[in-house]
Order: C-alpha cells, then structure tokens, then sequence
C-alpha cells in the first residue's frame, strides 16, 4: 500500500504539530514564575543517570564474552569513553570516541 502525495503531506504536518506540541507542552504546563513541582525536579535529577545505564545495558546484552572476542571491543571502548569523559569532561567527545573507536575495532581490528 502507498501514499498519495496529499497523504505524505498531512502526515508531515501532523508529525510537525506533534513534535511542535511536544516541544511546547513544558513551556505551558510550568510557566516562568510558577515554581516546578518536587516530583518533576526529582526526576529531572535521577532520570538522566537511570537512562544512561538503560542504554549501557542495551548496548551490551548482545556482547558474548564466550566466543572470539571475547568482548574485548566493547570493554576497550566503555573503558576509552569513561576515560574520555573522566579527562576531557564532554558527553559528546565521550561518546562519540566511544563510537568511532569502537567501529575501528570491528571494521578493522576484530574481524
């Protein structure tokens, strides 16, 4: 099944009001001046962290420590992103070294 021309346009503009009313949904619910609720303030402390070792158990459920190699590219570059943001302080550069040498190790090194 495919889409005409007219339905690709208003299922653009419908994903373009969504992500506009997304976007906006905090500005209207915690206006400048009112002051944020306790829970929305906890959560903003805990929730970064708590998806961060989501992610890291994602990346890494797949990774077999029992055949070749042995997850040796994996635990190089967690090592070299802890490293990276423990020196340099960047989320970014962190993650994405984290990436590039990764894919270096199983383009190149772990075949």
């Amino acid at each position: 099944m495919t889409m005409t021309s007219g339905q690709a346009l208003i299922l653009i503009f419908l994903i373009a009001l969504m992500t506009l009313f997304t976007r906006a949904l905090p500005f209207l619910l915690f206006p400048q001046g009112k002051e944020t609720p306790a829970f929305v303030r906890y959560l903003g402390k805990v929730l970064p962290c708590a998806v961060m070792g989501m992610l890291i158990i994602y990346c890494l459920k797949g990774v077999s420590v029992f055949s070749a190699p042995y997850g040796a590219p994996e635990l190089i570059s967690v090592a070299a992103v802890i490293l990276l943001h423990k020196w340099k302080h960047s989320t970014l550069l962190s993650i994405g070294g984290g990436t590039l040498l990764y894919m270096f190790f199983i383009q190149f090194v772990f075949i």
